[in-house]
């Protein structure tokens, strides 16, 4: 591996700015782009996705996203890193579920006991969800229904209901199924490759090569201990795709925290000069994500990481300036329109408070709505 470089964190803010378009939103044509760059987005709460990408693209519209997903089938929906929902870019599916299929802790015998069903239970589901689904969605019901009829086994049908996400979650790091359009309130099933023609498995450790080297572009530096727990590898998994990648990354030194880079960044890191512009950052978003392990270093200050870093993993809206958090923020709907609440860190100055007025104006293009701070 390369050789060690000092950096400062005020370099490292400002070079993932740039990465992550938070510097420099992209056009309304490079919204895939963006996507692909960020490897996903976290898509649990399906408006904090949009919002991601809000933040990042000018002149983008909530329709334009739902055509994305919906019709041109281009952003595909699917639990993926640390078994949560994403939206995938079609480009990065093959390498990315290649490399998730390489995921074991469900052939645990703690977790066949946990969720009462067998190995060769769990495999005969996996190949039936693969057998019945298509380009067409289908209810949890429908496929609970078809794969027990499938695999000869009706008992699968009622694991199937009361076994909620974590019995499909298997299926889906193999690259079979994802979630087609809603019925009603009622998530449907389809398989990606119906969507996006037949495609071509990636050897699983040249797959986990390339997501560490995609994870190290967008959020680098970062540590192996990191990009494990962004994945949801085994320890040693990322250790070895960070070995693979060789040369091609290179230990910096971050004021006294050691992480790898990549190494073509180096000089790009050495040269990066932040600003002070100002992002308004929706829940879970992928920026706020990637730092939760050492945002206490510089991005926010240690007393104050429960305001963002929530109970049962919830992450908070923030308002970053320079990629430092300031504030927390939500939304209400108003009879006029929608108001932004702001809850500072600190005592806001003058320029930060016109960065979030420019915000709002973004906000209230992309909503189609008046926004008041």
């Amino acid at each position: 591996m390369g050789k060690a470089a000092a950096l400062t964190w005020a370099q490292v803010s400002a070079w993932r700015m740039q990465q992550q378009f938070l510097e420099k939103r992209a056009g309304r044509e490079d919204m895939l782009e963006v996507a692909t760059r960020l490897g996903g987005l976290h898509a649990q709460v399906m408006s904090s996705a949009e919002l991601m990408l809000a933040a990042r693209v000018d002149g983008l519209s909530t329709d334009r996203i739902q055509a994305a997903i919906w019709r041109e089938h281009t952003l595909i929906k699917a639990w993926a890193y640390r078994g949560t929902l994403h939206l995938i870019p079609v480009y990065i599916y093959p390498a990315l579920f290649s490399a998730l299929a390489t995921l074991r802790h469900f052939r645990k015998p703690s977790w066949y006991k946990y969720f009462k069903i067998s190995a060769n239970e769990l495999d005969a589901l996996m190949e039936a969800v693969r057998a019945v689904l298509g380009g067409t969605g289908i209810t949890r019901e429908a496929l609970a229904n078809a794969a027990a009829a499938h695999a000869g086994n009706p008992e699968l049908r009622e694991k199937l209901l009361s076994g909620w996400g974590m019995l499909l979650k298997p299926s889906s790091f193999r690259g079979d199924l994802a979630f087609g359009e809603s019925i009603g309130r009622n998530v449907t099933f389809v398989n990606p490759a119906a969507w996006m023609g037949a495609w071509e498995a990636v050897e699983p450790q040249t797959a986990l090569t390339a997501v560490a080297r995609r994870f190290l572009s967008a959020y680098g530096p970062a540590t192996v201990d990191e990009f494990a727990r962004w994945v949801g590898l085994e320890p040693r998994d990322a250790k070895a795709a960070f070995k693979a990648l060789g040369e091609e990354v290179a230990e910096v030194d971050v004021e006294g925290w050691t992480a790898w880079a990549p190494t073509e960044t180096l000089d790009a890191l050495g040269r990066a000069h932040g600003s002070d512009r100002v992002r308004l950052l929706p829940m879970f978003d992928m920026y706020t994500l990637a730092v939760a392990r050492h945002a206490a270093r510089w991005i926010l200050p240690q007393p104050l990481l429960d305001k963002v870093y929530r109970p049962q993993g919830w992450i908070s809206a923030v308002v970053i300036r320079g990629g430092r958090m300031a504030g927390t923020w939500d939304t209400a709907e108003t009879r006029g329109g929608i108001r932004l609440h702001i809850d500072w860190f600190d005592p806001p100055d003058v320029s930060l408070r016109a960065g979030v007025a420019e915000e709002a104006e973004h906000l209230a293009a992309f909503w189609g709505k008046p926004v008041t701070v």
